[in-house]
């Protein structure tokens, strides 16, 4: 089974603004509402791919009641804990004229100690051993930076293969405890390693600097420039396919999605690496967070080329 966690997750609201402008008044011409948050972003790629999984995730609010209802709908299990507050709502702005995506991330609401501990308890109990856990994306306010690494620790005693997809100390302090794999993207990895990384040989020194510390495998997302999928045995690089851009949100959360279905079905590592980067292309042309179908991913399989680094 995989289970995705999601501490911080959001409604996300995509708008079409073309020529966007700051200080003046811009008119929108499209809008979708889509249930969003790393973890969840996961589980609705793994849904759209034929897989299962079940996503548990830190809700409140009249938001959070809406986050609830289109993951339903979507026909994805649903495990919230329910905390005091408003669900935050993100704003993401497309602009296909200039060809910008622009973020504007609401903070969430705050986390206690308790109900960090409590949400933690009440996910650990849904674990078996071989199981998949994913820990994506940023944390509420009032979270310890060692949060995600407490959770990979137990995950770890408990049998599950821990995939990490973090960024600043939540990474950094994550790795230490050791998850199976870790997925950061090239900008996140150069923080990791406190230095610019611009070539190919570069990013993998990089990635295999981390495989030193019992993590298993190590996947580097590089944009426009492809993927990287390093384990102790092989190093694997896929450039990236050109496609019709709707949106690059969640983009990385579908490769996330790819690797943990992968891993659950026992692909190769060049099947893995081929599948991770169609769906990362495939969901790059959809709107919003909304996740591509199966046959679009089927359709860019075929193109993808691996090359042995």
């Amino acid at each position: 089974m995989i289970h995705t966690l999601t501490l911080n997750p959001a409604l996300d609201k995509t708008v079409v603004i073309p020529n966007f402008q700051v200080d003046t008044v811009n008119r929108i011409v499209s809008l979708r509402l889509d249930p969003g948050g790393k973890g969840i972003n996961v589980s609705k790629v793994i849904k759209k791919m034929g897989g299962t999984s079940r996503a548990t995730a830190l809700l409140g609010g009249s938001s959070g009641q809406q986050i609830i209802q289109m993951l339903e709908q979507l026909g994805i299990q649903v495990d919230y804990v329910e905390i005091p507050g408003q669900t935050r709502t993100n704003l993401k702005i497309i602009d296909p004229v200039q060809g910008t995506n622009t973020d504007i991330n609401e903070p969430g609401p705050e986390l206690s100690a308790e109900q960090a501990i409590f949400v933690f308890s009440h996910f650990v109990r849904q674990l078996h051993p071989n199981d998949i856990v994913v820990l994506a994306g940023s944390v509420p306010k009032g979270a310890q930076p060692d949060i995600y690494a407490q959770y990979v620790e137990k995950c770890r005693e408990l049998g599950t293969k821990v995939f990490l997809d973090a960024d600043g100390e939540l990474l950094a302090k994550g790795i230490r405890a050791t998850p199976y794999l870790v997925k950061p993207n090239r900008d996140e990895l150069s923080r990791l390693v406190k230095r610019p990384l611009q070539t190919l040989e570069e990013i993998k020194a990089a990635a295999c600097s981390l495989l030193q510390d019992g993590i298993q495998k190590v996947v580097v997302s590089l944009g426009g420039k492809g993927a990287m999928y390093v384990t102790k045995d092989t190093c694997l690089y896929a450039p990236a396919l050109s496609v019709p851009v709707g949106s690059t949100v969640g983009a990385g959360d579908s490769v996330v999605a790819a690797l943990a279905l992968a891993e659950e079905q026992g692909l190769s590592p060049e099947d893995t690496l081929k599948l991770a980067t169609a769906t990362g292309a495939a969901n790059v042309m959809c709107s919003g967070t909304q996740a591509a179908d199966m046959e679009q991913i089927q359709v860019l399989l075929p193109k993808v080329r691996c090359q042995l680094l």
